[in-house]
């Protein structure tokens, strides 16, 4: 459960980041005082005084603001005082000026502190949604280990287009892992299509070509249902590009074995004591959602060893398609191989941390990973 911000009026007095934060502006103060008063007496530092409650939003709220704002008049009527020049009409200009700055300040942060508490709120409602979407894989599932990560390219969302998705059946284990063409809200909207198309029909039909089937009509019939009714208002980009790549898995609790049908999606790794298989499908299938080009669409399932100790890694071609400073793809079956003998929850743990450290934290494409290993029959 992520946290909570903190309540408006809690962040009002407090430091937003680091509480010793709040000695620089004190500090501030500090040293115009003792400036201004070992100076000549014509030389003014006082007007610098108004750096304090500047230097207070980057880090504060309203009330500290405020708070140091004071501090800076009233420091700036004790080097008054000293000077006896209180009532000079340059020491009132520089107090009203200090005041009128001081005050914009703190109007400023009044607006600031509303506007992310609204935009905590909006955060809030759209995780919620996308963790509903997007629910993470069980980390057990019959004999097997699931580990899986998701890193959005766009930065504050938590989905783009790449999707995974498990359902069970009384026998085995069915994945899905994809990624829908495009990005932002259509490739949100269509990955919603996709995984409650599977959801709905994995764990019931008998076989991974009828679920292929059904996705596939599931896509081109929300495509074309739009199309025929010549809606003006939907992007034309919308309705006519909407495809996925993806591969579909069934993984038996009792056969060493995996199942799958690919449709134009990347090959996964096979990791097995330490040797490194790309598991290559011999027939190539279009990505769900062109079966229409097609005069019949069917889907060949291929069969893979998948045995005790080995581990299957899927990932989405935002992963393969990361590069460094240099332009390098990152090479994640060489990297991989390094951690294939952890769990499913450190590999993906491990692959995260590498692949945003080879791409200097920034991802031009979704990217999506699914481990999966196989344990001793109990």
């Amino acid at each position: 459960m992520p946290l909570r911000p903190r309540s408006g009026r809690l962040r009002s007095w407090q430091p937003g980041h680091n509480p010793a934060l709040v000695v620089i502006p004190l500090a501030l103060i500090v040293a115009v005082i003792l400036t201004d008063v070992l100076l000549p007496p014509r030389i003014h530092l006082g007007p610098l005084l108004v750096a304090a409650p500047a230097v207070s939003v980057a880090f504060a709220g309203a009330r500290l603001t405020a708070l140091i704002g004071l501090l800076a008049v009233g420091a700036q009527m004790l080097i008054g005082v000293y000077r006896e020049s209180l009532t000079s009409a340059n020491i009132d200009a520089q107090i009203a000026a200090l005041v009128v700055v001081s005050g914009l300040l703190v109007v400023f942060c009044l607006v600031r502190d509303r506007r992310e508490r609204q935009l905590h709120r909006v955060r809030s409602v759209a995780e919620a949604a996308q963790h509903v979407l997007l629910r993470p894989l069980p980390r057990r599932s019959g004999p097997l280990q699931i580990g899986c990560l998701y890193l959005p390219a766009e930065e504050e969302a938590e989905m783009g287009g790449d999707l995974y998705a498990a359902a069970r059946t009384p026998t085995s284990t069915r994945l899905l892992i994809g990624d829908v063409r495009g990005k932002g809200l259509a490739a949100i909207s269509h990955a919603a299509l996709l995984l409650g198309a599977f959801r709905a029909a994995a764990h019931r039909l008998a076989t991974l070509p009828r679920l292929a089937v059904h996705l596939d009509g599931a896509t081109r019939w929300d495509s074309s249902q739009w199309r025929s009714a010549s809606c003006e208002d939907v992007d034309e980009f919308d309705v006519d590009e909407f495809f996925a790549t993806a591969t579909f898995l069934d993984l038996p609790d009792d056969e060493p074995v995996v199942h799958m049908i690919v449709c134009g999606h990347p090959p996964p790794l096979l990791f097995r004591d330490d040797q490194v298989t790309t598991l290559r499908p011999r027939a190539s299938h279009l990505p769900i959602g062109l079966g229409g080009l097609v005069d019949s669409i069917s889907y060949e399932v291929e069969t893979f060893a998948f045995e005790s100790g080995d581990l299957l890694l899927f990932y989405t071609d935002g992963v393969i398609e990361a590069r460094d400073a240099d332009g390098r793809f990152y090479p994640l079956a060489e990297r991989a191989a390094a951690w294939a003998k952890d769990t499913p929850d450190d590999v993906v743990r491990h692959l995260r941390d590498d692949l945003l450290d080879h791409a200097h934290g920034h991802l031009g494409d979704d990217a999506a990973v699914v481990a999966i290993r196989r344990t001793p029959p109990n």
